[in-house]
């Protein structure tokens, strides 16, 4: 009998060992293939090309007339004119249009990086229950292990008189069962990986490599706390918005002044056959100033109104995005405290329960009875196992939240 309870005792103490890929190196492949990020870059790229566009003076104007009946003059008649104009907006406008384009532009980015932070999320949200699911099937594995040296020993002790027939009976039941869970975590595997190769543009069928094990990571009250309101990529969008509108406004006032042109009119003349003078013949150059009286202003009124309301509204969104991101930081380190507290009080329950199934067991070695004991304390300790793995995933998933709202990247 001491030799099956030194091999359960071994069988016990069997930990898997595998090749691991930190979390981080899916960071970096995400970052690369995922087709929702990169679209967001080109979006940034494409408003970075508009800073450009929007410092530039409008195109010149060129016309041509060809003049139908001949206006005469003195030196002779005009048959066509060429004019060309350029016009200028009043001092300050390209700038102000510039720092508009250009605070747009760089929200943009921030709006990238905030992406890509909610991507690094997505990732962990994704990752972390491969890992729960793997470390469940080592758990009924095991279990099924010992379910089976159970059975051998239910056996023995009936053979010898110790035991009923009951007891190797109930290991049968519960043998069943965890093939039953097994069966179901293996199938569950498939559409966890695909949803996580997906979500790195991957083929579904490419090989995933899990951390075998999770450590609980020392933190400091208020971890990354100074961090919320100062590095948020959404709050820095949120002002960078702000800025574009004062720039906005800032142009519309400058739109509403008046604008000058410069340029000149070319005309061409036929000489005076009739007469001899000394610019017969001579074509007209004449430089011009032209200058745009913006009378109309009803449009300049409302555009720069909308522009201060504008303002006002992103004020107000930053304001309330702030208090939510306190609110959601306490939340957080509230359910990562919590976890905390689970994952001690379930490994404390193991280690109990460990310590009461060796007595159950010992005595039932030396009796033959209280079997059905010795399996309700197995399922026990499996199902403190399996709260503890959960508690450890879902510790880290809040933690995988909370360097989303501090922008904690890697």
């Amino acid at each position: 009998m001491k030799k099956y309870i030194l091999i359960l005792i071994a069988v016990i103490g069997i930990h898997s060992v595998g090749i691991s890929q930190s979390l981080n190196d899916y960071f970096k492949i995400v970052a690369e293939n995922n087709p929702g990020l990169q679209a967001k870059y080109k979006s940034f790229e494409a408003t970075m090309e508009k800073v450009a566009q929007s410092s530039d003076l409008p195109d010149p104007s060129l016309s041509f007339g060809y003049f139908i009946s001949p206006v005469e003059t003195r030196v002779g008649p005009q048959q066509a004119k060429f004019s060309l104009t350029q016009m200028f907006p009043w001092f300050g406008t390209l700038k102000a249009q510039g720092d508009l384009a250009t605070f747009f532009a760089e929200a943009k980015y921030q709006a990238f990086l905030d992406a890509r932070n909610q991507l690094y999320y997505k990732v962990a949200v994704t990752y972390y229950p491969l890992y729960e699911l793997n470390e469940f099937i080592e758990i009924e594995l095991e279990n099924q292990r010992i379910l089976k040296s159970y059975k051998t020993i239910a056996t023995t002790q009936f053979g010898n008189d110790k035991g009923t027939m009951v007891d190797v009976l109930r290991v049968d039941i519960m043998l069943k069962d965890a093939t039953t869970n097994l069966s179901v975590l293996n199938k569950k595997i498939k559409p966890l990986e695909t949803r996580f190769n997906k979500l790195l543009n991957r083929n579904e069928t490419s090989k995933i490599l899990i951390q075998d094990t999770l450590q609980v990571i020392p933190m400091s009250n208020n971890y990354r706390k100074d961090s919320l309101l100062v590095a948020n990529p959404m709050l820095e969008q949120l002002d960078l918005k702000v800025k574009a509108s004062e720039a906005q406004e800032q142009a519309t006032v400058k739109q509403g002044l008046p604008k000058f042109g410069v340029g000149i009119d070319y005309a061409i003349v036929e000489e005076r056959s009739n007469v001899s003078l000394s610019d017969n013949g001579q074509d007209v150059l004449m430089p011009m100033l032209s200058l745009s009286i913006p009378i109309f202003r009803g449009k300049y009124k409302v555009a720069k109104k909308e522009a201060q309301l504008m303002q006002e509204a992103y004020k107000l969104q930053k304001e309330d995005l702030t208090n939510n991101l306190i609110s959601s930081y306490d939340l957080t380190w509230f359910e990562i405290q919590k976890q905390l507290e689970f994952i001690t009080l379930y490994q404390e329950q193991i280690q109990t329960s460990k310590q009461s199934l060796r007595l159950l067991f010992r005595a039932y070695s030396d009796s033959g009875k209280e079997f059905e004991e010795v399996l309700r304390m197995q399922q026990q300790i499996l199902k403190y196992q399996k709260m503890k793995v959960k508690a450890l995933a879902q510790y880290h998933t809040a933690l995988a939240q909370l360097d989303y709202l501090t922008a904690k990247t890697q």
